[in-house]
């Protein structure tokens, strides 16, 4: 009975140790303390936090990132500085785009949620400020979510597909948000 209760006790400790659902080292950045990514995405019109890809929209966000590793309660993370730049082009859907093309600037951390080999998941949040208010957001403080899918080129270079949401936490009356899906390049040094 006493083995029973100790295999029991063990046995998930065992199995969390080298799992690749936490992984045991940073994917993000391996082993240096420096990276620079670049990002570009395509805007969705939609209400929801993780919007399907159905409704695209003539807007777009360019984002430039540095970041330092991290942790979080010891899981790998990475923790950055962000611009983004969001351009509208025209109108579409009821909403003139090219009113929303503001300077975003906004901190945040991203934790590997998954590694397998030389693929990788994250998931993060954020906040920030943005240029200007506007009748889509109603406020300059916005939040961020974040996830991410990478691929390790090799120990200084990955690409990341990700999808990602701005709002303001229903901290103003208007709260229609951001969503984009995009494509990133990260440098480790």
């Amino acid at each position: 009975m006493k083995k029973l209760l100790l295999l029991t006790f063990f046995i998930p400790e065992f199995a969390l140790a080298n799992t690749c659902l936490l992984p045991d080292k940073n994917p993000f950045m391996g082993e240096y303390d420096e990276q620079i990514a670049f990002g570009f995405g395509q805007g969705f019109d939609t209400g929801i936090l993780l919007p399907p890809p159905v409704r695209p929209v003539p807007f777009y966000i360019g984002t430039i990132q540095y970041t330092q590793p991290t942790t979080f309660f010891r899981i790998p993370a990475r923790r950055s500085l962000n611009f983004s730049q969001t351009i509208g082009i025209k109108e579409k859907n009821g909403w003139k785009w090219q009113d929303f093309s503001i300077p975003i600037f906004y901190v945040s951390e991203d934790i590997a949620m998954f590694r397998y080999k030389r693929l990788y998941m994250g998931m993060g949040a954020g906040v920030g400020l943005q240029g200007k208010e506007n009748e889509r957001l109603g406020s300059k403080l916005l939040f961020q979510f974040k996830i991410e899918f990478g691929y390790n080129i090799n120990k200084k270079w990955a690409v990341e597909l990700f999808i990602q949401h701005f709002s303001n936490a229903n901290t103003a009356e208007e709260n229609h948000s951001y969503a984009f899906y995009g494509l990133g390049l990260t440098y480790n040094y």
